[in-house]
């Protein structure tokens, strides 16, 4: 994440309007060697967790919602094979095809019965996972298994003191995890060098405690 830019330190301004000082920002993975390393770790994730217990009978196929889960969803199932996992996937149009097959769906068609799970990158007010369960249940009668993302910022919704993350797993009763976490990113970077350098040093790293006093949620 900091050698791709994909986390920065500093001072920035989220879309709610609150100053942070650490940005995270997966749309800058652009290297095949990055999305290798990544997909690698979405799949870790996904085998190694409890909740989500890989097999066809749990968990049929991989969805990424378009645009930014496209690559995700692509990159994780490749990655899957290198631990003799064949998982199908799918993602969305964003406008509807009228032509041929039509459909917004491309690659694996979900049927009755199936369990999905959802490749996402960073969930905020977790609209795009809403719209990603309403469009799987309007083409077939699936069941969601769950929801990973690559990084959960721990920090509380707008109108609640519970995470995002939190809000869409109780709201579906599903269970939502990331491959790591705020408290993993600040105990690996003020500990261990990235490129001979400790990238969050003493003064950040009160920055980011600041900030998790204002906004952290609470678990």
């Amino acid at each position: 994440m900091v050698r791709s830019g994909v986390l920065t330190f500093g001072d920035f301004t989220t879309k709610s309007g609150r100053k942070t000082p650490f940005f995270i920002n997966t749309g800058n993975y652009k290297t095949g060697r990055q999305m290798k390393d990544l997909g690698g770790f979405y799949a870790q994730a996904i085998l190694a967790s409890k909740a989500f217990v890989y097999s066809e009978a749990h968990v049929k196929a991989l969805y990424g919602p378009a645009y930014k889960g496209i690559p995700l969803v692509v990159a994780t199932a490749i990655a899957a094979c290198d631990y003799r996992v064949d998982i199908p996937f799918c993602f969305n149009r964003k406008e509807v095809k009228d032509h041929g097959e039509g459909g917004n769906l491309i690659g694996y068609k979900p049927k009755d019965g199936d369990s999905i799970l959802i490749i996402e990158d960073v969930v905020t007010a977790g609209t795009s996972v809403r719209e990603s369960v309403a469009l799987l249940q309007s083409v077939a009668k699936v069941s969601i298994a769950g929801v990973i993302v690559s990084v959960d910022r721990m920090e509380r919704g707008a109108n609640s003191e519970k995470s995002a993350i939190q809000e869409i797993g109780q709201e579906f009763g599903i269970p939502v995890e990331a491959i790591v976490n705020l408290d993993d990113i600040v105990l690996y970077l003020t500990t261990t060098p990235v490129d001979g350098r400790i990238v969050i040093d003493e003064k950040m790293a009160e920055s980011i405690a600041a900030y998790r006093a204002l906004y952290g949620a609470k678990y």
